[in-house]
């Protein structure tokens, strides 16, 4: 029977661990094969992140026990940063996380300076952005002061470093004792940077934001716009990506930013999914109808209100379509939802459900369904 694909084993396996053995053979740091041998025979039972752990351990027994003389060791083995003439989707490789991980283990407490200048000079291999947040909660004004220096540095990837290991929200990453009114400054000197590498990761920082202070991501965007750092194109790419939680919960406020009036006058709108009684496991149409009193720029989605294992209900929000309406012309739009038996990741039960309409935010229509 064929294996299934494992994240893990395609991330740390023998040639990958190989690899970083043969860089500090050849700087003359330390012998590739007792290294390899002491990874491997240690690597099978763990799981991804433990891996990043061992191997940053078993590096440990490998390099200078004075961290000062292991960075200098480290400097010395690691490849030539990533390519600078690339402005998107390089993220280098994942076994040089265990280097990052070294730097916290070894050089937190005692060597602040020493570890800034190992991380960035890794992050341009392999992102730091989860080992930093160790030095974030340990140092905050410190690293603070250094990262005001990153978000000027000739690579990329030490900018967007800035940027994403500062976000409150980091998936996989630990939290961080810092809040926006800290990190928005960052943002205002990296919103305007000219790769999209960085502008994502600023978009995706503000959307974190989003979740504890909507007004405060809102007010950045207002402000950026009116400062003209970012190509107008480009910073509308940025509005949307980071305010898309906001949009999808029908924000007033992020949908008025971009355009849409959360009030938008409707001459008709009708929502029906067919058919109305279903089991699970079963396929519905969607099917909506609209008419506008005037042209209009209109997000259009359906909230279906699932009933829970308790017998109450919760929202969730399915995306329609994006369109510009004419006055007076009916737009009517289908899609089909599966509700789908067995999922992993939620779970269908039987009741009176309802389906709502939901136009630039607001719900303007309803139907009922039963779903067995």
């Amino acid at each position: 029977m064929a294996q299934g694909f494992s994240l893990k084993d395609d991330l740390f396996n023998a040639d990958t661990v190989g690899r970083l053995a043969g860089y500090f053979e050849n700087a003359g740091v330390f012998r590739a094969a007792p290294f390899e041998a002491e990874v491997m025979a240690r690597m099978p039972p763990l799981e991804l992140m433990a891996r990043i752990s061992m191997i940053a351990d078993v590096l440990g027994n490998h390099l200078p026990s004075d961290f000062a003389e292991a960075a200098q060791a480290i400097h010395a083995a690691l490849p030539p940063p990533l390519d600078p003439t690339k402005t998107d989707d390089d993220f280098g490789h994942f076994i040089f996380a265990p280097l990052g991980v070294f730097a916290e283990n070894q050089g937190l407490e005692g060597h602040l300076s020493t570890s800034l200048d190992l991380l960035e000079a890794v992050t341009q291999r392999f992102s730091m952005e989860f080992s930093i947040r160790a030095f974030i909660n340990r140092w905050p004004q410190e690293v603070l002061a250094r990262m005001q220096d990153w978000v000027g540095h000739d690579s990329y990837h030490v900018r967007r470093l800035v940027s994403e290991g500062t976000r409150p929200k980091l998936p996989w990453g630990k939290a961080i004792n810092i809040g926006s009114d800290q990190t928005l400054p960052l943002l205002d000197a990296l919103h305007g940077d000219r790769t999209r590498f960085v502008t994502r990761s600023v978009a995706n920082h503000l959307n974190d934001i989003t979740k504890s202070d909507p007004d405060a991501a809102l007010g950045r965007l207002a402000a950026w716009k009116t400062g003209g750092q970012q190509d107008t194109k480009e910073l509308g790419w940025m509005t949307r990506h980071a305010l898309r939680g906001l949009v999808k919960a029908g924000h007033p406020g992020a949908l008025a930013q971009m355009g849409y009036a959360p009030d938008e006058p409707l001459a008709k709108a009708q929502i029906a999914m067919v058919p109305d009684t279903l089991k699970i496991g079963e396929t519905a149409q969607v099917m909506v109808t609209l008419c506008t009193v005037k042209d209009a720029p209109l997000i259009v989605d359906y909230v279906i209100d699932f009933v829970k294992s308790n017998g109450s209900t919760a929202p969730k929000v399915f995306k329609l379509k994006v369109l510009e309406a004419k006055a007076g012309v009916p737009v009517t739009l289908e899609k089909k939802h599966l509700f789908k038996k067995g999922a992993t990741t939620f779970t269908h039960y039987p009741g009176a459900h309802r389906a709502h309409l939901q136009v630039n935010g607001r719900k303007v229509a309803s139907a009922d369904f039963i779903l067995s």
